[in-house]
This record gives C-alpha cells, sequence and structure tokens, in this order.
C-alpha cells in the first residue's frame, strides 16, 4: 500500500522525518513549496505544505493544493491528514492524546440558501473504512474533525461545532478530505491535541507550550498505523 502523509507544519512532521530517516526529493513539486520526504522503498511518502516568508503555509487553500499535487504526483492508495488540534475537555479530550478521525467537516463555511447549499459547505466527508478497526487495535480514541480557517474559534462556530459532533478542531483535515473525495482516494485522519479550547483563555501560548508533548503522541499514532498498514 502507498501512502501519503500531509502534515501542514514542519514541527509536526519533523519527529516522522526523523524516526523514519526519509530523505528530501528536493524540487519534486517545483515550483510550488510543497516539499516531499520519501523512504527507500517508496511505500510511505510524507508531504509538507511549504513555506512563505519562512512561515509554515497553514490553512485550506494550501492543504488542498498540497494534496492535490500528491495525489496526481504519486498516485497513492491512502492520504492521511496529520497533524495537532484542539479538543474540548468536557468531551474528554487531554492535551498530548492523539485521535484517528471517524468523520470529517468544515464548520465555518456558513452558505445562506437550501440545503443542497448548506449539505456542501459542511462538507462532512466520509473517512477511510478501515480506521475504526485500526483505533480499535491500537486503543486509540475516535473523534469528529472540524476544519475551519481562523486559529480562534466565534461563538457561533463553537455551537456549530457542538451541535453537529465535533469533537477536535483544526485547520486542514477538511480540506485534504474534500480532494480525496474529488479523485476517489480514501482518506483517513491523524490528530494530537496541543489546547483544550474550553480551558485556558491564551489558546495559542497552549498550542505552542504542548507541542513537544503533542507531536511525540502524533508519531506513535503514525507509527502504529504505518506498522499495521504494512
Amino acid at each position: 500500500m502507498k501512502i501519503a502523509l500531509i502534515f501542514a507544519m514542519r514541527a509536526e512532521a519533523q519527529p516522522v522525518i526523523d524516526y523514519y530517516g526519509l530523505e528530501e526529493q528536493k524540487g519534486f513539486f517545483s515550483p510550488l513549496p510543497t516539499k516531499l520526504y520519501r523512504d527507500s522503498c517508496d511505500s510511505v511518502f510524507l508531504i509538507l505544505n511549504g513555506v512563505d516568508h519562512d512561515r509554515d503555509l497553514i490553512g485550506c487553500e494550501a492543504a488542498a493544493i498540497t494534496t492535490q499535487v500528491a495525489i496526481q504526483r504519486l498516485q497513492p492508495d491512502l492520504v492521511i491528514s496529520c497533524g495537532t488540534c484542539g479538543g474540548w475537555q468536557r468531551y474528554g479530550a487531554r492535551v498530548g492524546q492523539a485521535y484517528i478521525a471517524d468523520g470529517v467537516m468544515f464548520h465555518d463555511r456558513r452558505v445562506p440558501g437550501d440545503n443542497e447549499w448548506d449539505t456542501q459547505g459542511m462538507g462532512n466527508y466520509p473517512v477511510w473504512e478501515g480506521s475504526q478497526q485500526l483505533a480499535e487495535k491500537l486503543h486509540l480514541p475516535m473523534g469528529k474533525v472540524t476544519t475551519g480557517s481562523s486559529f480562534d474559534l466565534t461563538a457561533e462556530e463553537d455551537a456549530f461545532i457542538d451541535q453537529n459532533g465535533g469533537r477536535l478542531k483544526e485547520m486542514e483535515g477538511a480540506a485534504v478530505a474534500f480532494v480525496c473525495s474529488l479523485y476517489h482516494v480514501p482518506v483517513m485522519l491523524i490528530k494530537a491535541v496541543t489546547n483544550l479550547r474550553d480551558k485556558c483563555d491564551d489558546q495559542i501560548d497552549d498550542f505552542q507550550k504542548n507541542m513537544k508533548q503533542a507531536t511525540a503522541s502524533l508519531l506513535n499514532a503514525c507509527h502504529g498505523v504505518l506498522s499495521e498498514l504494512s
């Protein structure tokens, strides 16, 4: 099975790159800033959105472009959106916990009109059917991932997430899943919690402070998934 791991941030991806000894293939996606790292067997591909002005390209637009070129150039059997996220203590989330998604949607695309536009705006994309079995085997919790274009969260978005069963909030997953749905490529999401949305007032401080703990957990989850799939 050929697997493509999609990451937004270097800090999220570096533990995986180091652990597997993945080598960068410079210029593979040129002229895009997207970066490719691969193993010697060409079975695991790690793709980073790249940087602009020395800052990681985060968010839906970068994730969508990265996913499209990864699918076109690498033709993976499975795409995995990997990264960090926020969670809610009231739903059992804790800092450093890794999750496998049981669903993914957008939480900030408000489209007035009929139900069809609203359905398209939310997305609610299916995840790979093997996700639950892997989560059970690896003893990882599952939760619905919701994606938006901002790190912060409005009260309206918070309520929308709650009403639709969201448990983990981040900025790329639904965009990755959207592109995968167009190309009919299965998608899976592995996310690790850096900040608790209903506990701390300074979310960005918690995000930065807990990044190392979360990425260590993310590496363990990725390693478990890749071991099972290989």
